[in-house]
């Protein structure tokens, strides 16, 4: 079995005349939690984008659990979370998650434990358009465990909890890893990256830096993730005007 969750090879995304990504390689390694950090618009959720295969590459070659990204074969292996939560406002936590159970011919009994896992006992049977942003989030959630997929793709499933929250699915993200579930999670919150087993850092559609947070403090001196992360930026800034200032 390939012991690598995703292979990106040279991946380019243009829309009209802008380059969203520009030339991403990159390879995650399985039963692991991937930190995918950036600012907004450095291109996190169109990488995850053709890693599922929903999205149009212009070239490149996108490989998921040994398939072609977006091959019929990986669509009961990969749970998918957006950043708008995509579950029915009219129909309760429990409708929904029996709904998705029945597209996914996932056991019924995943119900159950998709509702524990994630911490909606509670609010089981409450309409799911009543509950408030972070809690929908959670049910998006709910649903991708279903079937226990291979690997999930979380494109920043923590924005808006409260610290508590926070923690407690950071908490469930490694229970699932230590179980053998590979996971793809971005943020935008530096802070998160103390929590990842390994980090891809994309600024600008570039892939910047592709380490451990350890190797990374090493690499850089730094003593947090977010003064790493700064110093990896100023590197490559200079680095490019070298090269602009050589080229002139």
């Amino acid at each position: 079995m390939n012991d690598r969750a995703v292979d990106v090879a040279d991946l380019r995304v243009r829309r009209g005349r802008n380059e969203v990504l520009r030339g991403i390689t990159l390879s995650t390694p399985r039963g692991q939690v991937v930190g995918l950090l950036g600012p907004s618009g450095s291109g996190k959720t169109t990488l995850m984008r053709s890693i599922v295969g929903v999205q149009k590459i212009t070239s490149g070659t996108v490989a998921v659990l040994g398939e072609r990204a977006g091959s019929p074969k990986l669509r009961r292996r990969i749970g998918y979370v957006t950043q708008a939560s995509s579950v029915y406002d009219d129909l309760t936590v429990r409708e929904n998650l029996r709904y998705f159970a029945r597209v996914l011919s996932a056991p019924a009994s995943d119900v159950d434990r998709v509702i524990d896992e994630t911490g909606l006992g509670k609010q089981a049977t409450q309409l799911t358009g009543s509950l408030s942003g972070g809690q929908r989030g959670r049910v998006s959630l709910a649903a991708a465990l279903l079937g226990a997929p291979e690997l999930l793709v979380l494109d920043e499933p923590t924005v808006g909890l409260d610290p508590v929250l926070r923690t407690e699915l950071w908490e469930l993200f490694h229970r699932l890893a230590d179980a053998g579930t590979s996971l793809l999670v971005s943020s935008h919150v530096m802070d998160e990256a103390v929590r990842c087993d390994r980090l891809l850092l994309l600024r600008d559609g570039e892939l910047i830096a592709d380490d451990t947070l350890h190797g990374l403090l090493a690499k850089t001196g730094a003593d947090d993730a977010e003064s790493a992360f700064l110093a990896v930026i100023r590197d490559r800034d200079r680095g490019t005007a070298r090269d602009e200032a050589g080229a002139a």
